[in-house]
């Protein structure tokens, strides 16, 4: 099972279109926020897609409707995701994992910092695929990609 993630597109409906385009094969697309106008153009434009699409509102996402976290499971796994400001992730990953961890969850998707970073650390993967249209770590937009297997898991952030 393959699960695309993005975060921080902010207008950026180009980087949305081109990321979720390039990989229709996949099972999900997950936006974790900062990002919810052009989702709503892309479903207006692609409705064949809207199942496949999950997202949750970050902190620039005004008046939103939609959830500020969320719970996928998956196979032998269940992801945990939000955008991370109410959980402080530039300062912490503690809280965020903590939530994860009551939540039974072992992968954790969070973005709102705009820099890339994937760890593993006491049986949970954690997955900040960076910014898809504004990173501030000196390096490309980019989205994240997860494939999900009896196997195992494998995480991969990749240049928009």
């Amino acid at each position: 099972m393959r699960i695309i993630v993005m975060s921080d597109s902010h207008g950026s409906y180009r980087a949305v279109e081109s990321i979720i385009m390039r990989n229709t094969d996949a099972e999900w697309f997950i936006h974790l926020g900062d990002g919810e106008r052009e989702l709503d153009r892309f479903v207006i434009n692609y409705p064949e897609l809207a199942m496949k699409l999950i997202h949750v509102a970050g902190n620039c996402d005004s008046n939103s409707l939609s959830p500020s976290t969320f719970v996928l499971p998956l196979l032998d796994h269940k992801i945990f995701a939000a955008h991370g400001h109410m959980f402080n992730v530039g300062w912490s990953l503690d809280g965020i994992k903590k939530a994860a961890v009551e939540n039974g969850c072992d992968i954790i998707l969070f973005g709102h910092t705009h820099v890339r970073f994937q760890h593993y650390e006491d049986g949970i993967y954690f997955m900040n695929p960076g910014s898809a249209a504004l990173p501030r770590d000196s390096q490309k937009a980019s989205f994240g990609c997860i494939d999900v297997s009896e196997a195992g898991i494998i995480m991969n952030i990749a240049d928009v």
